[in-house]
């Protein structure tokens, strides 16, 4: 975090910056250690800085390499909460590495994408075929865009071609609106989706999605990955129903056994596997 190769070329925001450097000279000074100047002065210039609306989050993979996001400095911004990234992202993408032969060499379409690090840290370390980001909102979709170029990938099928890497795809789609034909030309083996669980009406609008899936593949349906953060009970249980009802079969992924990306620890985050063509989930 501090003078560190990638924060230097893609800072983190200033607030956190600033936290982060206060609580560790803290730290130092607490067991009578004395902080190197170079600390001090990094303070000093921060101090200085002023925030943008706009910063960058770096999280270092298990290979060495790091995934890089430009992120929205505030929670909510411009009217979508889709701009930053949230713990079950995280979580998931720590899932996907535990379990890299779920993604390899196979589709996989996300919903949802948000700032992106989910399928930004699988196409890294998972080895997926081809890969669909896609998300509703224009802004998080040109956010989008960016951050997957950021990490050095492309969404033009000939650089994935060339390169014999995943061939990435930026995607719009509008839960409400989307049609077996639209979802039935990505063709995913896999899809998956990270905190979209957050009112009744996204929810309602995710089944419509995943209805629309089971019914639109002919040869085959795709496993369906849903993480969450546990923040509603109501919510969470009209989810289960709506499952049931659908006669979309539900089972709880067993947690991680290790935690690669900090996040809150008060956090509870599940994941659920669907078979969209089963029986009764309990």
């Amino acid at each position: 975090t501090v003078k560190h190769s990638v924060c230097e070329k893609y800072p983190p925001s200033v607030k956190y910056s600033q936290r982060f450097l206060s609580e560790l000279i803290k730290k130092h000074e607490a067991v009578h250690t004395e902080p190197l100047d170079e600390l001090y002065e990094a303070l000093a210039e921060i101090l200085m800085a002023e925030e943008s609306t706009q910063c960058h989050r770096s999280y270092l993979l298990p290979s060495g390499a790091s995934v890089t996001l430009s992120e929205s400095t505030a929670i909510v911004s411009c009217g979508t909460t889709g701009l930053v990234t949230w713990d079950a992202a995280l979580y998931l993408a720590e899932w996907a590495i535990e379990n890299p032969a779920t993604f390899t060499n196979r589709a996989v379409l996300e919903l949802g994408s948000g700032a992106g690090l989910t399928g930004l840290a699988i196409c890294k370390m998972c080895q997926p075929r081809a890969y669909v980001f896609s998300d509703h909102h224009s802004r998080v979709l040109e956010q989008l865009h960016r951050n997957v170029l950021l990490n050095g990938l492309s969404a033009e099928p000939e650089a994935a071609a060339e390169a014999g890497s995943t061939q990435v795809m930026v995607a719009e789609l509008d839960w409400d609106e989307v049609t077996a034909s639209q979802l039935s030309a990505l063709q995913p083996d896999i899809v998956i989706a990270a905190d979209v669980l957050y009112c009744p009406e996204v929810t309602l609008s995710l089944v419509r999605v995943l209805k629309i899936l089971a019914a639109c593949q002919s040869r085959h349906t795709p496993d369906v990955y849903v993480a969450y953060t546990v923040r509603s009970p109501r919510t969470n249980q009209l989810f289960s129903t709506e499952l049931d009802q659908a006669g979309i079969y539900w089972e709880e992924v067993p947690p991680l056994t290790r935690k690669l990306f900090p996040y809150q620890e008060c956090s509870t985050v599940e994941i659920l596997k669907l078979t969209l063509q089963g029986h009764y989930g309990s």
